[in-house]
């Protein structure tokens, strides 16, 4: 049997995919002003299914503006991504864009299959929610190649692209300056996900804070990954040492649930025996018992910024990348109090 290479796609097989004429699909590239809206998001959807991105035609539908985002998120179950996507989408609607939306789950492939988007011209930019570049066919060295694109939410570091996020480090010194002022000299760091830059940044945020101390404290951190199981477990590691902490500074909200969960497990009142503060401020974190001391992430702001940045960038081709960090604002609830002496 041999194998044969795969023939390239034709004009016929995105009108057949398009149902429309053959016609159709070239005033679609050609004149797209005078195709209406809706059969011009068909012709460029099937442009993008297909592969039709060799053809001079397609080339040519490249230099035309689809006033499309094409938005990758690693989860749309995160609890971060409504807001954030609220701030993008207001935006977008007043510059007269839209937003598609890849949850990719952290697929490799799923992000090659959405970046067909940006070389079939379906979307003109890119929001990266992923925290990583998209691994597939992402030029690292050749700028000229590399798509408009801006992360939000977590930084990415490449020199042609900006960034929008809260101010991690800054947030979690103020957080951990809390629990200091309540008299917590033990304080534990519930890390997250191992190599996650947003657990890094936080990381030094608290050590910022413990190293302005007037009297020595140590530095202790704990590995978790960001889930509320991950926090129950940091907390049952912790119970096989001789020294318990008096105050927990979590990683995310998500870890924050799992420790409060697992200390009233055994025994504990939080927050008269320990204090547990958060990290994003997610719906549910004024809705547990006790309501939760968190850093309020500006969700909508990312949003807002990031596509507001991405949309200057496409009109601007050469302006130059940077990064923005917005201020997350500590959020003073039920969980913490000074500790027992």
């Amino acid at each position: 049997m041999h194998n044969h290479p795969k023939k390239p796609a034709t004009i016929e097989d995105v009108a057949r995919l398009a149902e429309v004429s053959i016609a159709t699909v070239s005033r679609a590239i050609s004149k797209p002003e005078k195709v209406a809206e809706s059969t011009r998001k068909k012709v460029n959807a099937a442009i993008a299914r297909t592969g039709y991105t060799a053809n001079a035609m397609a080339q040519n539908l490249r230099r035309q503006r689809s006033h499309m985002v094409l938005v990758l998120a690693e989860s749309i179950s995160d609890p971060n991504f409504p807001g954030i996507l609220t701030g993008l989408e207001k935006v977008a609607n007043a510059r007269g864009y839209g937003v598609l939306i890849g949850n990719t789950d952290g697929d490799v492939a799923l992000e090659e299959k959405y970046l067909r988007f940006l070389s079939a011209g379906t979307a003109d930019g890119l929001i990266l929610l992923t925290g990583h570049l998209p691994v597939a066919g992402w030029p690292e060295q050749s700028k000229s190649l590399i798509p408009p694109a801006v992360a939000a939410a977590t930084p990415v570091q490449h020199d042609n692209i900006s960034y929008v996020c809260t101010d991690d480090r800054a947030a979690a010194r103020i957080a951990t300056e809390y629990l200091m002022s309540l008299g917590h000299k033990r304080i534990v760091y519930v890390a997250g996900p191992k190599g996650n830059v947003l657990s890094e940044r936080r990381l030094q945020g608290y050590c910022d804070a413990l190293s302005q101390s007037s009297e020595p404290m140590s530095i202790w951190k704990i590995d978790g990954d960001g889930t509320s199981l991950g926090g129950r477990a940091a907390v049952e590691r912790l119970f096989i040492r001789d020294t318990l902490p008096t105050a927990f500074f979590c990683f995310n909200d998500n870890t924050a649930i799992g420790v409060i969960g697992a200390l009233q497990d055994r025994g504990y009142d939080v927050p008269g025996d320990m204090s547990v503060v958060g990290f994003d401020d997610i719906p549910f974190a004024s809705n547990i018992t006790p309501a939760l001391t968190t850093i309020r992430q500006p969700r909508s702001q990312i949003g807002e910024h990031a596509m507001t940045a991405l949309l200057d960038r496409l009109a601007q081709p050469n302006a130059p990348t940077e990064g923005k960090e917005l201020h997350g604002d500590l959020i003073v609830r039920s969980s913490c109090s000074a500790p027992k002496t």
